[in-house]
């Protein structure tokens, strides 16, 4: 018991002392110490990982990916095209409007490093 706890505080000492470490191998120079906290919200990164892996998509085929409601699709939608993270178009399908999203080189560059950051912690984190 006394050994676990000196363990703990041990950690706890460590943890104060210098936050996150660095960590060795590839990813060191990209890891900053802070996430990005634009992408790391839940919905944010839903929609930038959705529009990664295709090449766009409506507002209705977000909101039914994400299963979110329409307000909270598009403020989170809007907070990334604020950080030109996504491209958003508006057009009309006959007399339907139509919204439609793409991901940005700098939303996808945001990415690489969102997920660069992610993979050095769990590395980091396994390697203890």
């Amino acid at each position: 018991m006394a050994k676990s706890s000196a363990l703990a505080q041990e950690r706890a000492q460590k943890g104060r002392a210098g936050g996150l470490r660095s960590v060795r191998g590839r990813a060191e120079e990209s890891v900053t110490p802070a996430l990005d906290r634009l992408i790391h919200e839940r919905m944010r990164l839903g929609i930038v990982s959705a529009l990664a892996v295709n090449d766009s998509l409506t507002f209705n085929e977000l909101k039914a990916l994400l299963k979110t409601t329409d307000g909270n699709l598009s403020v989170h939608a809007r907070k990334l095209e604020e950080a030109a993270y996504i491209a958003c178009s508006k057009s009309f399908d006959g007399r339907l409007p139509k919204t439609e999203y793409r991901l940005t080189a700098a939303g996808r560059r945001a990415l690489e490093r969102y997920l660069d950051h992610m993979e050095a912690l769990i590395r980091a984190t396994r390697e203890r």
